[in-house]
């Protein structure tokens, strides 16, 4: 199927570009999140006309979100745990923990948009945890885990 992309989508386009996906991706997926239409004539130059005012709105976003990024960057978030006496966690930390961490802090981060490439974090100690705020704007912080023994 042919579809125009109304926003960046990752490894698949940029905005504005005519790309060909499989049908399910595209009716499941990308219209219905609003990140794409079926590429006909009628939605082809529909697109052409609110062009500038998309783009002008994306890169809005990605200014905001770079802006968000600076804070956000070199951030150390503390969580306590519960863990045995050899510094594994009784249970373990996820980006559900980080997130709502992040957000008592003062930085409003969706569990999705962080980034854990070994899983849950397991031990006690620094761990370098990834936030991607946009698709363009990904910034590293610092979790610290400390153990409480039972």
């Amino acid at each position: 199927m042919q579809i125009i992309l109304l926003d960046k989508v990752v490894n698949l386009g940029n905005l504005g570009e005519v790309v060909k996906v499989k049908d399910g991706y595209a009716r499941n997926f990308l219209i219905p999140s609003g990140r794409a239409r079926r590429a006909t004539e009628a939605n082809k130059a529909e697109f052409e006309a609110k062009r500038v005012e998309l783009e002008k709105a994306a890169a809005a976003k990605l200014a905001e979100m770079q802006a968000q990024g600076e804070k956000l960057g070199g951030t150390t978030v503390k969580l306590t745990q519960k863990a045995g006496v050899d510094g594994r966690l009784f249970g373990s930390v996820t980006n559900h923990d980080i997130s709502a961490e992040l957000t008592k802090q003062g930085f409003p981060v969706l569990k999705s948009q962080i980034r854990m490439p070994n899983g849950p974090l397991k031990t006690v100690g620094d761990h370098a945890v990834s936030v991607a705020l946009h698709t363009d704007v990904a910034v590293d912080i610092t979790v610290t885990v400390y153990g409480e023994t039972a």
